[in-house]
């Protein structure tokens, strides 16, 4: 009996030696980095690995279409506080945090790269990527839909304005239609085609989740994989210092993590300071109501 309990803890024990502790997604993301260093797309290739990613993200609203009922997308829709505060950090909280950047120049970040930091600050955060990893997450994926394609429209307007008051240029505000006629045609259409279709369809994709799944992380690493090829192909990392570049890797993360504070850890700090406060209140009421009630 002994023997058999040190057997099992011993493949216990070899089971989580041998269980990664990071997310596969993550190694995969990571590896397509790597990929994308060694063997970037470029040329004819590069061309038919956008067309690819763009069918591929619009696979994806496809499905999100035939998936979520319309009851989901409305309810999705009124989340109103949410698009708020999305909208909020995206066009000023952001920005604010690019301009207070200015101070890490010259002794972290060139000018140039402040220029950099500071337009990063400006634009709102891909569609196809928020709705994917909401999913990824099991969040709310209506309202993911909704306040990433409401940022980004609104971004085709504000962006430039908040270009043009903020950073250092000579020319004017220009508003890029063309900008709003892709979100629609790539993002919503397939949505609403998938919401018409639903009916059809909808037990058939209910029954293999794993479609959805592949899609999602599939479109996430196409984005990753174009994104890296381009930047290798036209040599973006050599024109940087490489302690530079570890900079800008740390201004990011610091950016990031202020932000995910902001969205995040903040309602829990508030929320935490008033319940402290409001249950002495209760609790300092309630022993004077027991003293009175023993010595009367």
């Amino acid at each position: 009996m002994r023997r058999q309990l040190r057997n099992l803890h011993a493949v216990v024990s070899l089971r989580a030696a041998t269980r990664l502790p990071v997310d596969t997604f993550v190694l995969l993301l990571l590896g397509t980095v790597g990929l994308a260093v060694l063997l970037p797309a470029s040329g004819a290739t590069a061309d038919v690995l956008s067309v690819v990613t763009k069918l591929a993200i619009a696979l994806l609203f496809f499905l999100y279409g035939i998936r979520l009922s319309p009851i989901e997308a409305l309810h999705g829709a009124r989340q109103w506080r949410l698009h708020l505060m999305v909208l909020a950090m995206t066009f000023v909280a952001f920005p604010l945090l690019g301009l207070a950047a200015r101070l890490l120049v010259p002794s972290v970040l060139t000018p140039d790269l402040y220029t950099g930091v500071l337009f990063l600050c400006l634009v709102p955060s891909t569609v196809q990527s928020s709705i994917a990893f909401t999913s990824i997450a099991r969040g709310n994926v209506p309202a993911a839909m909704v306040s990433a394609s409401l940022s980004n429209i609104l971004g085709v307007m504000l962006t430039p304005l908040l270009v043009v008051a903020l950073m250092q240029t000579t020319g004017s505000v220009r508003v890029d239609g063309s900008s709003v006629a892709d979100i629609v045609l790539q993002l919503l259409a397939p949505f609403f085609v998938g919401q018409l279709l639903r009916p059809l369809l909808a037990d058939r994709v209910e029954r293999h989740p794993v479609l959805t799944k592949a899609v999602d992380r599939g479109s996430v690493l196409l984005v990753v994989y174009t994104a890296f090829s381009v930047g290798v192909t036209e040599h973006i990392w050599r024109s940087v210092n490489p302690w530079r570049l570890v900079a800008v890797a740390a201004v990011c993360a610091v950016l990031l993590a202020v932000v995910l504070a902001l969205t995040i850890m903040l309602p829990l700090m508030l929320f935490h300071q008033i319940q402290l406060i409001v249950c002495a209140m209760i609790a300092t009421r309630l022993s004077r109501s027991a003293g009175a009630t023993s010595s009367g």
